[in-house]
């Protein structure tokens, strides 16, 4: 089992950052190798992957959710074993740290390999990178763009 723990700071309030992170369906724009994320009930979504190549599908369930505060999950289908937290801090009124522990058993020789070279830990990183653009250009675009 590989433990992985990453850290990023997004200029975009508490608030904001989680209502963006629990749009599941939005995954596939800052998660490369996310293909889509469908909500298929109140705590279970329906994960559709690629990453090089290997196309996978599983089920994940929302095991604990405190609303701007922290969501964790667990996959419950589909050969893929994860379980994951997010926890969102408060840093200023706009500034917001999201941190992510994932613990994920590598399935078969390529995942296996894969993460004894890193490349989990680096697709996570990576991931919280996008997110932290994603994040704030959606404040951006939300700040520019006046109420009528």
């Amino acid at each position: 089992m590989s433990q992985i723990e990453e850290s990023v700071g997004v200029d975009v309030p508490v608030s904001v950052v989680y209502d963006l992170w629990t749009r599941f369906t939005d995954f596939p724009h800052f998660m490369s190798g996310v293909k889509r994320v469908d909500r298929i009930g109140y705590d279970l979504t329906h994960w559709v992957t690629n990453v090089d190549g290997v196309k996978r599908e599983f089920d994940a369930r929302i095991t604990e959710q405190i609303p701007e505060e922290r969501i964790a999950w667990a996959s419950v289908s589909g050969g893929t074993r994860q379980t994951g937290v997010v926890t969102f801090h408060r840093v200023t009124d706009q500034h917001t740290k999201v941190m992510l522990q994932l613990d994920v058993d590598p399935h078969g020789v390529m995942d296996i390999l894969g993460d004894m070279l890193g490349f989990v830990s680096h697709q996570v990183q990576s991931d919280l990178h996008e997110f932290k653009r994603f994040a704030e250009a959606h404040l951006e675009q939300k700040v520019a763009t006046p109420r009528v």
